[in-house]
């Protein structure tokens, strides 16, 4: 698969930029070899070792540890001792408080169940209960990024602060079909590894988890299939959310009050404006979008129809006459997107001729105002854990309807994923948010769906209700050069051999289409 890659708009990745809220649209990045350099990888990542081990600390001593416990995770992640008193706060510094942090843990062999008629002898691997510094999201990993496990993964954990254990969970393991085509840059970098789908756990401090394979013959239960080499429990932590955006044109020391997110109501609340500070992948991520909204927006705003079509003329010429209205559209800034985890470079395919839909399949057990840091684990898992150079989806979708901008490269570019497997070239990706298998997605998603699809499909000219033919990259479904004909709104089902995203959330696609194409004015 051929992709273009390019800068980041010809910024210092090292510099940090003081930067106005508004600024005009900057020029196209400059081309970039295609040979881009895989992800760094950091202490947290895996084959590094496990983070050093912590103990809880008495009352009395809560607050020299967790200093200690502040100090620790900056060396981690490269930052210089923490002086005592506070440096001026710039867009490095914000940045590294809102980094947020990865455990990773290797697992352990379990010993054998003393049931046989449960499963094949073979132990398994896990890790017995045990307290870790907080984290949000789970996941497992392991070396080899073309070897499957075939066995189930279950994890329970505990809630921050309490005593009580949740019950086991399943985590859903056929993940491999989330990912970059074989053959792509991204996929032969040398950094991707194999790994369950993440799953949502709300902020806990304490986990357990077991991996046990299958019986390699059904059979004879006492056989199991070997389990990957190298599994590792990898424990996210989101980090704190972004600031609100302050008011344009707001001086610095007055009071505004936070943008909402839909089903969310605002508390009657202020927070003082501070004059705002982009690193440079912070303004290199945002610059893209500059045709959009001013450098710096949290939020790409809606358009009307007539406006989008206005738009569209100068950012997709023959987008008209059928496109849907722009929908609101949450940038990565806004959901406090760590710009320095991703590849530096952005990725970009062709056109963008189909849209696929998955369910995140992360659970759903979070509220949207949680959403932010939902997807910030994602992200981390993604690039950390999983060894992608950024996000895998194009767009995100919470159980409220709220958009989110997801890999970056600029909402209406077509921006190369790693969401189908054989399938991202020329397409989109789309995650709802949550596990939709034997729950019903919420309206609010799949009317979201309909929104995103009727504007960005319309901006490459294609009909929410039309087919589509696409050449498969090689998937699990169909073999690499094979011709599919699809809707151009599918399931990632029709993609791949998968339940995602999921019989609820599938079930609901023929809507969707017919929606997006109203949308568009056909």
């Amino acid at each position: 698969m051929r992709a273009l890659l390019v800068t980041s708009v010809g910024v210092t990745c090292a510099a940090a930029l003081t930067l106005p809220l508004a600024a005009p649209a900057l020029s196209a990045p400059a081309a970039h070899s295609a040979s881009a350099r895989p992800p760094s990888l950091s202490p947290e990542s895996p084959g590094s070792g496990p983070p050093s081990a912590r103990t809880e600390a008495a009352p009395d001593e809560a607050n020299e540890a967790e200093e200690a416990h502040r100090k620790d995770e900056a060396n981690e992640r490269g930052a210089l001792d923490v002086p005592e008193a506070a440096p001026p706060r710039t867009g490095e510094t914000r940045a590294a408080e809102l980094a947020g942090s990865t455990q990773s843990l290797p697992l352990e062999p379990l010993a054998a169940p003393s049931d046989r008629s449960v499963g094949p002898a073979a132990s398994g691997q896990g890790l017995d209960r045990r307290t870790a510094r907080p984290f949000s999201l789970v996941g497992v990993v392991w070396d080899d990024a073309e070897a499957e496990l075939h066995g189930t993964v279950q994890v329970r954990t505990r809630a921050a602060g309490g005593t009580s254990w949740s019950d086991w969970q399943d985590v859903e393991t056929h993940n491999a079909e989330h990912a970059a085509d074989l053959g792509s840059a991204e996929r032969a970098s040398g950094a991707v590894r194999g790994a369950t789908a993440p799953l949502w756990v709300g902020e806990s401090d304490g986990v357990e988890v077991r991996v046990r394979p299958e019986a390699a013959d059904p059979q004879h239960p006492a056989a199991a299939v070997p389990l990957p080499e190298g599994l590792r429990l990898e424990l996210v932590d989101p980090g704190a959310d972004p600031a609100p955006e302050p008011v344009p044109g707001a001086p610095a020391g007055r009071t505004v009050t936070p943008a909402a997110f839909a089903g969310n109501p605002v508390p009657p609340t202020t927070t003082t404006a501070v004059p705002e500070v982009l690193t440079a992948e912070s303004a290199a991520t945002s610059a893209v979008n500059a045709d959009l909204a001013p450098l710096g927006a949290a939020v790409i705003p809606a358009l009307t129809k007539a406006e989008t079509e206005e738009e569209a003329a100068i950012v997709a010429a023959g987008a008209k006459p059928y496109i849907g209205p722009r929908p609101k559209i949450i940038t990565r800034k806004g959901w406090g997107a760590d710009e320095k985890l991703r590849e530096r470079n952005f990725a970009y395919t062709k056109s963008v001729k189909a849209a696929f839909v998955h369910h995140s399949a992360t659970g759903n057990n979070y509220t949207c105002k949680q959403a932010p840091s939902v997807l910030r684990s994602i992200y981390r898992y993604h690039v950390k854990s999983s060894g992608w150079r950024d996000f895998g989806y194009n767009f995100a979708i919470d159980k409220c309807g709220n958009i989110y901008e997801g890999r970056a490269g600029g909402v209406a570019k077509a921006v190369l994923g790693a969401h189908t497997l054989g399938f991202n070239t020329n397409t989109m990706g789309v995650a709802v948010l949550g596990t939709y298998s034997s729950t019903n997605p919420p309206a609010a998603a799949v009317t979201a769906v309909s929104k995103l699809t009727a504007w960005k499909l319309g901006l490459f000219g294609a009909n929410p209700k039309g087919k589509v033919t696409l050449v498969s990259g090689g998937s699990g479904k169909y073999a690499k050069g094979k011709k599919v004909k699809m809707n151009v709104i599918s399931g990632h089902r029709n993609a791949f051999a998968t339940e995602c995203p999921g019989a609820r959330l599938y079930k609901k696609l023929g809507k969707a289409r017919t929606s997006s194409a109203k949308l568009q004015g056909r």
